[in-house]
């Protein structure tokens, strides 16, 4: 249990010490009333002892007053910021509630309380704080910007004042928030300096010796230091004077944690780093001679200096898109050591010192959409030092385009605005998507059509017998779960057809019919299907008659029967043609064949398979495929998804080429596409007829409008075969395109 709060007499002279130096920094933007109030609130919270010290045993009043002046002091905030630090400390122990605070001192302080409540809740779903995820979270939740502010100087300040606790495993914690957490959101809104403070505190806690050694180093080697750059910017100085320029210069050290990560990502110890410091020229002249002033000093530099053209960054010809301006060169100084010059005027050098624009896209921090404009909005806030009260009024933008809701493990995930539970469903698993009958919300029972918000902790509830359903596709939102929809719909019509097919095998026994494949799809298109997978549909829902569908076969069986062809047929057009051979004149695609293939290093009589997706045939150039089942599948080096392969999975491709040819035949695909010409049928089966090694196995062709396009299917041995078939193809009149797929 917490320790009951009782001041000592130092803590005592810290409040009066730090309200007497609060007051006076923002005096100006109080308003009346506010004095006293406060006034009565820290003397009050002082005397009664209501509050409790956290588990570091640190004073939660005089840790708001120290969080207070840094908000003041490092990022400029003022008024409700400040008051909203001072009261969060009893509005978390329930002391003062945020309607009272609301009434006391505004709407402005209450919405902040109110941000830094909900981020308070957010913590106790132990999230993974280092993900990207829970951080784009905390900006969601942020009601008000000052939320995040806010809460990156308390971690500071916190981070200052846990040096010689004896809690180790919360220290160890909270210095890895920092790191992960804090670290990050401060480098997106540009506070370099408090993002720096926050790498080089957590380096000291969680990695004692290393940040102990380089400072050591660093104070080692600072006289040394000193003495070159001492050396270095003589001549300049002096040369800058006489071009009568008004300037001061400046050098810059490396963060400990920039030094360290350097150390660690160049393999190498503290003295291979070689751009521990850069020299700052810092020019005080009117805006319209800036461009004018820095490059006489960058020529100036460059005349007394061998410079690195491949080192050189122009921001000031073009700023960066934060409008960061400046002019970045090295060059080679004395004792052949390199050094990095940065030339920018006083008005330059303030606002990327403000945090405006200080390394925005530089060291990994990458753009995220509207995140960029939103974050932009938050400098350009900033640097308005005198408008703060625009941000009252001040939204995210993230709000509107994402939420983020969390598993019940405490897996944190993104989702569009809008998304569904349903949409949750299938982003975990397929299976779990197409069985889920709602979800479990913080506790309460939702249906699966239920949207999800930010800070949800949602737990997917299903049952064996729910299916997916053609309407699901309206309730989700995401593409990823619309495309899991349509696969397992398409499944599912898959397995209802082959059950109907048994039903309507078995019904035509009964009447004594035999079911040709070739009729049934002429039933299915006289019926006024456009899809075979639709017909067997609304017989599994039995929209359908069953007896309806006997009665057409039979009346269109007893009309060809009537109508038989003699061996001399009557022309015919492609339109409504449907052949399908018997489907024992050939074994699929995928069979073993006994041509020999040679995979991997020479290896022969291996089991393998030819893929579905490319038909591969003897003569093909081809490669193989190790699956997840450890088989081999043989593609065409040409297969439309040999590209995709070959990128995720490289280390699973091996080579593989013919070596004999056996007696085998190969059932290709060729799409034909051509004028509908009277006879065009006869013509093109007329070609493979001619030929003895040739079986034509179906042919389904289309019209419409006087074209046509159709699949034929043929058994064939080898691709040189296949070539001369499709050079004949091409030939019969009327054919525009022959190709296989």
């Amino acid at each position: 249990m917490n320790e009951q709060l009782e001041f000592t007499t130092d803590e005592r002279q810290q409040v009066q010490q730090f309200y007497t130096e609060l007051k006076e920094k923002i005096a100006t933007s109080l308003n009346p009333g506010d004095e006293g109030r406060l006034h009565h609130y820290l003397q009050e919270v002082t005397e009664q002892g209501k509050l409790e010290r956290d588990v570091f045993g640190l004073n939660p009043v005089v840790n708001s007053l120290q969080t207070a002046l840094l908000v003041v002091d490092e990022i400029g905030l003022r008024r409700d910021a400040v008051l909203a630090v001072l009261l969060h400390p009893a509005v978390a122990s329930g002391f003062l509630s945020i309607d009272e605070a609301g009434e006391q001192y505004g709407l402005a302080v209450g919405r902040i309380l109110h941000g830094l409540q909900r981020i308070q809740e957010l913590y106790k779903n132990n999230p993974v704080v280092e993900s990207e995820n829970f951080r784009n979270l905390l900006l969601s939740f942020a009601e008000d910007m000052r939320v995040i502010l806010i809460m990156i100087a308390d971690r500071v300040n916190l981070m200052r004042q846990i040096r010689d606790t004896e809690n180790e495993e919360a220290k160890r914690q909270v210095s890895e928030e920092a790191a992960y957490l804090y670290a990050p959101l401060a480098h997106k809104l540009g506070l370099y300096k408090l993002k720096s403070e926050l790498e080089d505190l957590s380096l000291k806690y969680l990695e004692h010796d290393a940040y102990y050694h380089i400072r050591e180093k660093l104070n080692a080697t600072k006289q040394a230091r000193d003495a070159y750059i001492k050396r270095f910017i003589g001549p300049i100085e002096r040369k800058l004077t006489e071009a009568g320029l008004k300037f001061h210069m400046k050098g810059r050290t490396k963060s400990i944690h920039s030094i360290w990560q350097k150390m660690k990502k160049q393999h190498c110890q503290f003295e291979g780093v070689y751009d521990l410091f850069a020299i700052r020229i810092i020019i005080d002249c009117p805006v319209e001679k800036e461009k004018q002033q820095c490059w006489q000093t960058f020529a100036i530099i460059t005349d007394m200096y061998t410079s690195n053209p491949k080192r050189m960054r122009d921001w000031l010809t073009v700023p960066k898109s934060n409008g960061y301006e400046s002019l970045h060169i090295t060059v080679l100084g004395p004792e052949e050591k390199w050094v990095e010059v940065q030339i920018r005027t006083e008005r330059m050098d303030a606002v990327a010192e403000r945090g405006v624009a200080a390394h925005w896209r530089y060291k990994g921090v990458k753009a995220e959409g509207s995140m960029d404009e939103w974050l932009n909005g938050i400098r350009q806030m900033l640097e308005n030092t005198t408008g703060m009260e625009a941000m009252d009024q001040f939204r995210m933008d993230l709000n509107t385009d994402e939420v983020y809701v969390f598993t019940p493990r405490g897996d944190l995930l993104k989702f569009p605005k809008g998304a569904t539970v349903l949409d949750m469903a299938y982003h975990i698993h397929t299976k779990i998507g197409s069985a889920c009958t709602g979800a479990r919300i913080n506790n309460r029972v939702v249906t699966f059509r239920q949207e999800l918000r930010s800070g949800d902790q949602v737990e997917i509830l299903t049952s064996s017998t729910q299916r997916p359903k053609q309407e699901w596709l309206n309730i989700v939102k995401t593409s990823r779960a619309k495309a899991k929809i349509r696969l397992s719909l398409k499944e599912t019509q898959q397995k209802d057809a082959l059950l109907v097919k048994e039903m309507l095998e078995r019904k035509f026994k009964n009447r004594k019919l035999e079911l040709e494949e070739s009729i049934m799809m002429r039933v299915i298109k006289k019926l006024g299907y456009k899809e075979a997978s639709d017909f067997y549909r609304d017989l599994a829902t039995e929209t359908l008659d069953v007896q309806t569908v006997i009665d057409k076969y039979v009346e269109i069986q007893q009309g060809l029967q009537n109508n038989k062809h003699s061996a001399t047929a009557t022309l015919q057009s492609a339109e409504e043609f449907e052949l399908t051979a018997n489907p024992l004149q050939a074994a699929p695609s995928s069979q073993l064949t006994d041509d020999v293939l040679i995979i991997d290093r020479n290896l022969k009589g291996l089991d393998y398979q030819l893929a579905r997706c490319c038909n591969p045939i003897y003569g093909d150039d081809v490669f193989g495929f190790v699956t997840i089942n450890g088989g081999i599948k043989i593609h065409r080096c040409d297969c439309p998804n040999a590209p995709e392969m070959r990128r995720r999975f490289g280390y699973r491709i091996v080579k593989a080429k013919w070596s004999g040819k056996g007696s085998s035949q190969y059932s290709i695909t060729l799409r034909v596409i051509g004028n509908d010409d009277l006879g065009i049928v006869n013509n093109l089966t007329s070609i493979i007829s001619k030929d003895e090694k040739l079986v034509l196995r179906s042919i389904n062709i289309d019209s419409n409008d006087g074209l046509f396009r159709g699949n034929l299917v043929v058994m064939i041995n080898d691709n040189t075969r296949l070539e001369s078939l499709i050079k004949k193809l091409r030939t019969v009149k009327g054919v525009k395109q022959v190709e296989r797929i």
